[in-house]
Formats: structure tokens, sequence, C-alpha cells
């Protein structure tokens, strides 16, 4: 059991250190324009969304973005209605961070972390910024490589095999591990991250990968409905419309992954490529989809949740 445990355990560390590296690099990069961002670009739906799409991809973090977003309309700083826009554009923002890990990881693991540290040795500010940014892409692409390692042993494991038999024919099963998953770690990037280097190496198959991808987009919501605990009614507002946009977009997507699986051969022949760009698809298609009806989705989410009038 332990060339389970020691492999995965040690690449998701490696993950996480470097997804905290990368993070802090590129806040340090944006210092406050980030936060200017958000509160000055937000006054229409497509404008939140671009705005969403952006800070989230900068941030690298969706539950950054909605943290952050809970705490602004906490604040009174902005209304609930104008963050539909920008929940739109954090599921669109986080396939920033699973396209760059499509690529070839192996190859760029170490030049990265070579790069990374001889540039964060330069005493000047803008040069360590760049070390943190390439070393946290490092890191993060030779944690995926470590996880990978994991998956020889686990095919041998004839109940490994049983399970995957069981969730081949329920794929709601892969759904729910899906959203499980990624609520214990936090971060759905880490959960399509291991989903990726599963897939490439035969542990799993497309359509159970596509359906932990639907999964993880729901599970990164508890990290919103943590931080609306003791706020306001505006804020958690915030919380329960991005898990109805998720759980929404699981609904309408899990008769379809079938066809997903169909399609995503065509769009790439890299194994890894193929979970990144149907993930990338699915959160523009749910967002684009919904952007039109904004304003609506906003007032049924203030009938759910009103305001208690003193």
């Amino acid at each position: 059991m332990k060339e389970i445990v020691i492999p995965f355990a040690t690449g998701l560390a490696i993950f996480f250190f470097g997804m905290q590296l990368l993070r802090i690099g590129l806040e340090q990069a944006a210092k406050e324009k980030l936060r200017s961002l958000l509160l000055r670009f937000t006054k229409t739906p497509a404008r939140g969304l671009v705005t969403g799409t952006i800070a989230t991809a900068l941030f690298q973090s969706s539950s950054a973005v909605t943290v952050l977003t809970i705490g602004f309309v906490n604040a009174g700083m902005i209304s609930f209605a104008q963050t539909v826009g920008i929940i739109l554009g954090t599921n669109i923002g986080t396939t920033v961070t699973t396209e760059i890990l499509a690529l070839k990881v192996e190859d760029f693991a170490i030049p990265f972390m070579l790069s990374g540290a001889i540039c964060y040795l330069i005493p000047w500010k803008g040069t360590q910024t760049t070390g943190l940014v390439l070393g946290g892409f490092g890191c993060i692409f030779l944690g995926m490589e470590a996880m990978q390692w994991i998956a020889e042993p686990l095919k041998n494991r004839g109940w490994f095999g049983w399970m995957m038999d069981i969730a081949d024919e329920r794929l709601w099963l892969a759904i729910l591990a899906g959203i499980l998953v990624t609520a214990v770690v936090q971060s759905s990037s880490a959960v399509i991250a291991m989903t990726m280097g599963f897939f490439a190496t035969g542990l799993i198959n497309l359509p159970f990968a596509i359906a932990i991808i639907l999964g993880s987009n729901a599970g990164t919501c508890i990290t919103g409905f943590l931080a609306s605990i003791g706020t306001n009614r505006g804020a958690k507002k915030v919380a329960l419309a991005n898990l109805i946009l998720n759980i929404g977009g699981i609904l309408l997507f899990a008769p379809l992954i079938g066809w997903m699986a169909y399609l995503a051969p065509l769009l790439s022949s890299h194994p890894a490529a193929q979970v990144a760009h149907i993930q990338t698809l699915y959160n523009v298609i749910c967002s684009l989809l919904l952007l039109p009806f904004a304003g609506a989705f906003a007032a049924f989410v203030d009938r759910l949740l009103p305001e208690i009038s003193s």
C-alpha cells in the first residue's frame, strides 16, 4: 500500500506547494489591481464575466475570487446582482490552469524549477516575482508527474478494477467522487490534474474522467459556503448562486457524457489535453448559456434567500 500512498501524498504536496508559489507570485505582480478590477468593472453581467475570468486566471483559484467577492458583498461594496457575472467568469478562468497543465509536463518541470530558482536569487523584485511563478509551475508539473506513479500499483489491485467496473456502469458515482474529493482537498485544479494524469496512464477511461470534471466544479463550492458563514444575506446569496450554477451544469451535461467522450479525441490526440479541453468547453458553454439570463437568475436567488426585514 505504501507504493500508492507515498507517491500520491508526495505528488499532491508538491502540487499544492507549487500552486501556493504561483499564487503568491501572481498576487505580488498584480497587487491591488485585481481587487480594483473586481470592484470597478462589474456593472453589467458581461463585464463581470470578463472580470471574473481575468481575476481567476491571475489568482489561479476560482475559490479565492469567490471568497473575495463574498467579502465585497458582505461589506456593501458591490451588490449581489453584480456578482453573477463574476461567478460565471470564475468558471471560465479556472480552465486556464488546466490548459497549461495539459502541456507535456514531464518536459517542463525541472527547467521551470531551475529557472525559477535562478530568477528568485537575483535581488530585484520583478525578477523574484517571476521566479516564484516559474518555480510554482515547475512544482505543479512535478507534482502531477509524481501522482501518476501510482497508476501501475493501482492497476495491479483487483479491488480497484472492480470499483472501476461499477463506476463505468454508474457514472453518477464518478460525479459524486469528483464532488467529495474536491470538497476535501479544496482545489478543483488539483482534482482535475489527478484526473488528467490517471486518464493519460490508462488508469481510468474518458467517460469516468469527464464525470469527475463535472463533479469537481460543484465540489469547489464548499469553500464559498465556508466563507459565507457569519456574513449577511447578500454574501450568502453569492455562495448559493455558485452552487446552483454548478449543480445545474451537472444536471444539464451529465446525460451528454457519452457525447463529450466521443468529441474529446477530435479536439486533441494527447489524453491529458482531451480532459483539459472538455473541461474548458463545459465551463465556457455553461457560463455563456446563462449569461443572457443573469438578471433573472439573480432575481431567482433573491426569492430563494430573501432579505429579512427588521
